[in-house]
């Protein structure tokens, strides 16, 4: 790892449930450093809607990870939201209740879905795609 990705700032990553035990999961399966590209994660955790938006809204996200099987906003519904209201939205992962979910994350216009269970390799694999693309490459 060279000492200019290590000393990049943080990337906030806002994760939204009702359940604190799904937050966990997320936050466990991608660790502080899915990939040695990319900087430190620094995790938002969120368990109401009024506080995704307001988070959001803030600007600081650079990548939002929303349960659609929370209650009583599911993130698609608030993924769907974000897109239509914020300019230059950053990217949205949807956490499926099932795989054949997955449409309903299209019509909601996040850019990924994984579904429950969470399985860590999908996860990451979802978040450092929608992060590198984000972040400029680093040179060695």
């Amino acid at each position: 790892m060279s000492d200019t990705t290590a000393s990049r700032t943080p990337l906030k990553v806002l994760v939204y449930s009702d359940d604190v035990n799904t937050r966990k999961q997320v936050i466990l399966a991608l660790g502080r450093r899915p990939h040695p590209d990319l900087p430190e994660l620094k995790y938002v955790e969120v368990a109401t809607e009024p506080v995704v938006i307001q988070n959001m809204d803030a600007g600081h996200i650079s990548l939002a990870i929303l349960d659609g099987e929370a209650v009583p906003a599911g993130g698609m519904g608030i993924a769907k939201q974000l897109k239509d209201e914020i300019h230059q939205c950053p990217p949205v992962v949807v956490l499926t209740g099932r795989p054949q979910d997955a449409w309903l994350a299209t019509w909601s216009r996040a850019e990924a879905a994984v579904p429950h269970p969470i399985d860590p390799l999908q996860l990451a694999e979802a978040v450092v795609a929608l992060l590198r693309a984000r972040v400029p490459a680093t040179t060695a």
